[in-house]
């Protein structure tokens, strides 16, 4: 028995492996385990993840290892212990843990559909199953589960989008602060107050319909405000916030922005932590801040 699921194990890793290439998604089958316990924790110390996956300290070590080397886990020295180690994702760990979300989908149900065959036993289904594998139906199935994930896109300003960026924006507001004057004057006139000026403006889209937005505005010679990042009501709890900060941060790369920057506020606790984890870091506010509810500037070391 242990040498079928041995077999089987090492076919479905290597299919898989394919799969993962196919969807131009560069991960390795074999560090999910530990990956998706981390992505899940947030925060995990090395020795819960041994207890929680149930294998050796070698093996989780040599796994993290691997995940380090990849740039999609970091690890902390324990405040208190010293030889224990915080282990979290990345900005790429949390993008590529994003990104894969629908893959895992596809592949849990291809799983589920594959093994319902009835059989005589263990043996039987593990042999159908093998079968299947090698035929390529499993891989068949998983794209054909793919193809009816609906994909989130990053896509620039467009003027049907231009209601959707006022109005999660507004929600936004009114859920966390409160709106003034100014701001219903910048969100009803984004082309007058952030495009023309040479500011860019970003929405993730689904289903041709927005979802989430972020600005970049124009202060100065090839500075940007990362600012106007809201995502519709219903759609929180997505991580769709982190994707378009990353698209943001590669497009401050790509056009060899000089300064990325943004204002916050210390009670939006979840946020400031993604802002650092992403790699932003705090300086000092100004005197003549441009937002009364901010008490926190954050810069991007480019």
């Amino acid at each position: 028995m242990g040498s079928r699921m041995k077999r089987v194990s090492e076919l479905l890793m290597k299919t898989i492996s394919g799969v993962y290439q196919h969807y131009d998604i560069d991960f390795d089958p074999y560090l999910f385990p530990a990956f998706h316990r981390i992505a899940q924790s947030k925060t995990i110390t090395n020795t819960l993840l041994c207890e929680t996956l149930q294998t050796s300290q070698p093996a989780v070590t040599q796994t993290i290892n691997k995940l380090v080397q990849k740039g999609l886990v970091q690890l902390e020295a324990d405040t208190i212990d010293k030889r224990k180690k915080i282990i979290s994702l990345t900005p790429k760990g949390s993008v590529l843990y994003i990104k894969v979300q629908p893959l895992w989908r596809s592949m849990d149900k291809a799983v589920k559909e594959m093994t319902q065959q009835p059989a005589n036993s263990l043996l039987e289904h593990i042999d159908q199953f093998e079968e299947l594998i090698k035929s390529d139906d499993f891989s068949k199935a998983i794209s054909a589960y793919m193809k009816l994930e609906s994909q989130i896109s990053i896509t620039t300003f467009k003027p049907e989008y231009a209601q959707a960026f006022y109005d999660f924006n507004i929600d936004w507001l009114e859920t966390y602060f409160y709106v003034e004057d100014f701001d219903r004057e910048v969100l009803s006139k984004p082309q007058e107050y952030i495009l023309d000026p040479g500011g860019h403006i970003f929405f993730a889209v689904e289903n041709n319909k927005a979802i989430g937005t972020v600005a970049l505005m124009k202060r100065g010679e090839n500075a940007f405000e990362l600012t106007k990042m809201a995502v519709q009501g219903d759609q929180r709890g997505k991580k769709i916030g982190q994707q378009l900060m990353q698209h943001c941060i590669d497009f401050a790369k790509d056009n060899e922005f000089d300064k990325l920057y943004l204002y916050s506020n210390t009670l939006l606790e979840n946020a400031i932590y993604i802002y650092r984890k992403f790699g932003f870091e705090e300086v000092e506010v100004e005197a003549n801040s441009p937002y009364k509810r901010s008490n926190i500037k954050m810069v991007y070391p480019l």
